[in-house]
């Protein structure tokens, strides 16, 4: 089976699902990622331990990991309303597995959703929204991969939300959407690990050293009010919000 034809076998398959049984497989998605974003994380954790960007975390705590379990849940609601969006022809995934159209998808989603949860981020932080909707993510300041899931409720919808109104509004291609969501989780488990895997000299590359690493979210966990981005730096560094120590050598 080519790439073609294995991307029109699988939008026909789930085109024929019910919603209860597209729901399975989409909760089976989200707890498969949930277990290779913490397993993944873990090892590079191990491998990495002598670049630690952040103090260690405390030990595990019930609390963390409900709701750590709750955000792969809501992830899987949010999933499951995407899919009768799309059944609905509320959205529309293209089935072109052309190179040049994914990359360009690709390009596309990322650079949208980079400045829209930029924007959604800062927002998240105004005192009189931030107890309601991201404290709870800053509870666990010294971040380890558990805690990319570790999110209010008000927050997994609200990201889900967006990301469903960049589809409705931005007709990818199938490949296009699962190239994407692939980054999203590899860029979240790298902001979270605690210690950065890539070396010093990577954020001078010409544009690859836009894109953010481990240490720049953790720098966000310890300092608030800098590093707002999620993919690149382009909007903090344009709007003045990144932190002044993010460049500089870890050494």
């Amino acid at each position: 089976m080519n790439l073609v034809s294995g991307a029109e076998w699988i939008l026909d398959f789930f085109a024929k699902l019910s919603t209860q049984e597209a729901a399975l497989y989409l909760l089976a998605q989200n707890v498969l990622q949930y277990a290779i974003c913490i397993i993944a994380g873990q090892i590079l954790l191990s491998v990495f331990s002598e670049r630690r960007i952040c103090p260690e975390p405390a030990p595990l705590e019930r609390n963390e990991v409900l709701l750590s379990l709750s955000c792969v849940f809501l992830n899987t609601v949010v999933a499951v309303v995407g899919f009768t969006m799309w059944k609905s022809g509320v959205i529309t995934i293209r089935r072109s597995t052309d190179p040049q159209t994914v990359i360009l998808d690709v390009v596309c989603l990322l650079l949208l959703m980079d400045f829209l949860m930029y924007v959604t981020h800062r927002i998240c932080h105004i005192p009189f929204i931030y107890p309601w909707v991201h404290q709870t993510h800053h509870i666990y300041d010294n971040p380890r991969p558990l805690s990319l899931f570790v999110l209010n409720p008000i927050e997994v919808f609200g990201f889900g939300f967006l990301w469903l109104s960049v589809l409705v509004c931005y007709q990818s291609t199938w490949l296009g959407v699962v190239i994407y969501l692939l980054l999203n989780a590899t860029w979240g488990t790298l902001g979270h690990l605690g210690v950065e895997p890539l070396p010093d000299f990577w954020t001078k590359i010409p544009v690859l050293g836009r894109l953010t690493t481990s240490r720049f979210h953790a720098q966000h966990h310890q300092l608030k009010d800098r590093n707002f981005g999620f993919y690149t730096d382009f909007w903090d560094s344009l709007f003045k919000s990144i932190s002044e120590t993010y460049r500089k050598p870890l050494q």
